[in-house]
């Protein structure tokens, strides 16, 4: 009957399913095989080209199918490269919407041809090409200029990174050609910064043709802050006075920004930045050392419509700066991984003893906070969202099988469970079996029982007696890497998580673990994806 079905019915079907499975759909049938292609493309699936002959074939294809969004790699000035590029422009440039040269060296005239041939380009991904900016000369020419502006009218998203040759007048001129453009990333490029009032200089002739500035960039935000809402300056050494004037920045409404390892900052100039910039919906502080609680508590109280909150590697954080993160009403994304000093009580506190709903959080990762005891997890868990699908609990050491029961009684639509190195958790928690009662040094040790029961059949093995991981239906993906006291008899006893299609990782690291991939690989097979 499904065979019967027109391609288009099956197309929108399969778009519902995760990758993995619309992958295994296209083994059905030639009909299946072109609906999820098509399902593939819909999903705007990034497809990787490396640059060589062989790929030729594969470009033409993709054509075929209207693909929309590639990255190439290993692109430098060789003939296959110039080729490959040729092909990508005659097969999908005048569909193609996002193009990633990340890392590649491809020549300034076979970028401009290129760019050229992809018309209705919306994101570009330039990362890493240094050669493009190396001789400073790139778009120099008025007319070529002129013809790139027209290519990149629709371009909303450019991508900078890590470009160590970019300068003011390279960048004024790349700029210029993407006049709609809405996000933009510089991150981990050489910024100078000059104190004191030549920031707000407008003469052109303050270019500086071998470096980059902030006072250039802070000349285009003032050019571009009705439009641009997305800035991602991380790794650019930027310090508290340029944050204050990057935020005050007359007609600028950030929505996202990304200060990742700006090391220099100040709880002060976080929070003014709350206060200029109220309406960011995502911010990444990772990184950022001299911070502590005053800057947490200035984002909790300053920035309401907050979404993605990144805290990664803020080792002055207390749980003093977590107590106002519940009144983050809309704060779907937290990561507080290697916060070495939260231990989890605040934070649990904030959480659950806010009026209404707690706060719909979707993914929380708290790794590496080796402080986290059983006591304040338990307190924390209950207070999650019912909406919370990744939770990431890696090399929290001291947590134990009272918090794994936990989880699995409250968190039952997980989808991602990561709890590597957390070596406390055994095979009892994990089967909701209870824990063993010690036996004389002469009897069997618990995973030479556990092995026996393993073996034994269905209907003469021990019940489980509370609440296991077989309990998190929604389970895709569980990380149990150096779980020490873990065996193969857990992993490899039930079924449920076959029929889950869970994907899992674990290592030799694992206790009593013979052959543990292999084990792992029977009982829990990796999506095809």
């Amino acid at each position: 009957m499904a065979e019967s079905l027109p391609l288009e019915m099956v197309t929108y079907i399969l778009s519902f399913l995760p990758l993995s499975d619309q992958k295994e759909a296209s083994l059905v049938s030639r009909a299946w095989y072109c609906a999820a292609q098509n399902a593939l493309r819909e999903a705007s699936v990034q497809y990787n080209i490396p640059v060589s002959s062989a790929s030729l074939p594969v470009i033409k294809s993709l054509g075929l199918r209207g693909v929309t969004c590639i990255s190439l790699t290993n692109l430098d000035g060789s003939p296959a490269s110039l080729q490959v590029l040729r092909s990508v422009t005659h097969h999908l440039g005048p569909h193609l919407q996002s193009l990633c040269l990340g890392g590649g060296s491809p020549t300034e005239a076979s970028f401009v041809a290129l760019i050229l041939g992809c018309p209705a380009l919306r994101i570009l991904d330039l990362s890493g090409c240094n050669s493009l900016f190396t001789s400073g000369m790139l778009l120099a020419q008025p007319e070529m200029a002129q013809q790139v502006q027209q290519a990149l009218s629709g371009l909303r998203e450019l991508n900078l990174a890590s470009l160590r040759d970019l300068a003011d007048l390279s960048f004024n001129r790349l700029s210029s050609c993407a006049p709609c453009l809405e996000r933009l990333s510089l991150a981990y490029c050489h910024l100078t910064f000059q104190l004191g009032p030549a920031w707000g200089s407008t003469d052109p002739q303050d270019s500086s043709p071998s470096q980059l500035s902030f006072r250039n960039l802070l000349q285009f935000l003032k050019e571009r802050a009705g439009r641009l809402h997305t800035l991602d300056l991380s790794g650019t050494g930027l310090p508290p006075e340029a944050l204050r004037a990057l935020g005050q920045v007359a007609g600028l409404q950030l929505q996202e920004l990304s200060l990742h390892s700006c090391r220099d900052l100040s709880t002060e100039a976080v929070a003014a930045l709350c206060h200029q910039q109220p309406g960011l919906t995502s911010l990444d502080l990772s990184g950022c050392s001299e911070l502590a609680d005053g800057a947490v508590l200035a984002v909790s109280r300053g920035l309401r419509h907050l979404r993605h909150l990144r805290l990664r590697k803020l080792q002055r954080l207390t749980d003093a700066g977590c107590s106002a993160l519940g009144g983050l009403r809309e704060l779907q994304c937290l990561d507080m991984a290697e916060c070495c000093l939260v231990r989890g009580r605040e934070l649990a506190q904030s959480l659950g003893s806010v009026c209404g709903p707690p706060p719909p959080l979707a993914s929380l990762s708290l790794a590496y906070c080796s402080s986290l005891k059983d006591a304040s997890v338990l307190s924390l868990i209950p207070a999650l969202s019912p909406r919370l699908r990744v939770l990431d609990l890696s090399s929290c050491v001291a947590l134990t099988n009272q918090t794994l029961q936990a989880i699995c009684t409250y968190l039952t639509h997980l989808s991602v469970l990561r709890l590597a190195w957390c070596r406390e958790l055994g095979d009892w928690g994990l089967l909701g079996l209870g824990e063993p009662i010690k036996a004389p040094l002469q009897e069997p040790q618990p995973h030479e029982e556990l092995e026996h029961w393993a073996s034994s059949p269905k209907d003469l093995s021990p019940q489980p007696q509370g609440p296991s991981l077989l309990m998190l239906q929604a389970l895709r993906e569980l990380d149990l890497t150096a779980c020490s006291k873990l065996t193969d008899a857990s992993l490899t006893k039930n079924s449920g998580f076959h029929r889950a299609g869970v994907q899992a990782a674990a290592d030799g690291r694992c206790g009593h673990v013979s052959r543990h991939q292999h084990s792992l690989r029977q009982a829990l097979p990796s999506p095809t994806a």
